[in-house]
């Protein structure tokens, strides 16, 4: 399995400001992590947040049950984007393990131990994936995402994940600050309740502008005309 790994040690930035999507401003410079630096070109990414996880901590039995229940439709929809040639990108929990690579947190998440291990199984990367280490809940904070976002021209992301009410929240946030357009398929997202993620994909609609429709309106030809640039109705809420 090969997965392109970005972090600051294998990506520096040129000059480029963040509201600027045009590809050819802070574009990314090839090392190790990029192998041959042919970073994809679309205008929409799917952003994965936390799938690769233990969930290995007091009181997450229902994070897992809710996890389990969304998984096979974001497998299917994860799919449909590599399909659409849409980026694919696992935004991923440290664990507090500084030194950790990708490959490590996907075995630590595969070991017969972990409760989260049929999530991992179901939603593991693929060739020509993208892994970003972020040490806190948003994808954005302190890691090389925007980075590569931007290098690939990307204007929308689509994200997927755990949980609903905290990295999801947190990562969708700073993706409007960054005036990407934000889409958080409603299905394919999961909380300890589903009182949580109704509340946090009221706040998306409304506060960030986000639109949360059911992952089978994203078709293979509506997630192709996302990675051509089209956006989709405002009406798709």
């Amino acid at each position: 399995m090969a997965c392109r790994l970005l972090d600051g040690r294998h990506v520096r930035a040129k000059t480029g400001g963040h509201s600027s999507r045009s590809p050819s401003q802070g574009a990314a410079e090839a090392g190790p992590g990029l192998g041959k630096g042919n970073a994809a070109r679309s205008r929409a990414a799917l952003l994965l947040i936390d799938v690769v996880n233990d969930l290995d901590f007091p009181g997450s039995e229902a994070l897992v049950h809710a996890a389990s229940r969304m998984s096979p439709r974001l497998s299917q929809l994860t799919q449909r984007a590599r399909a659409a040639r849409i980026p694919v990108v696992y935004v991923n929990d440290n664990f507090g393990r500084w030194q950790s690579d990708w490959r490590k947190v996907i075995d630590h998440c595969l070991s017969p131990r972990s409760p989260g291990r049929h999530i991992v199984e179901m939603l593991r990367p693929r060739e020509n994936d993208y892994f970003v280490l972020k040490p806190k809940h948003s994808g954005f904070f302190s890691t090389t995402l925007d980075l590569l976002l931007v290098h690939m021209g990307v204007e929308t992301v689509l994200i997927g994940g755990v949980a609903t009410d905290i990295c999801i929240l947190f990562t969708a946030n700073d993706a409007y600050m960054r005036d990407y357009k934000v889409i958080v398929p409603r299905d394919c997202v999961a909380a300890n309740t589903r009182q949580r993620t109704d509340f946090t994909l009221r706040q998306i609609r409304e506060v960030l502008k986000g639109q949360t429709p059911p992952s089978r309106s994203l078709t293979g030809s509506v997630l192709r005309s996302l990675q051509r640039g089209s956006r989709l109705p405002e009406s798709w809420s």
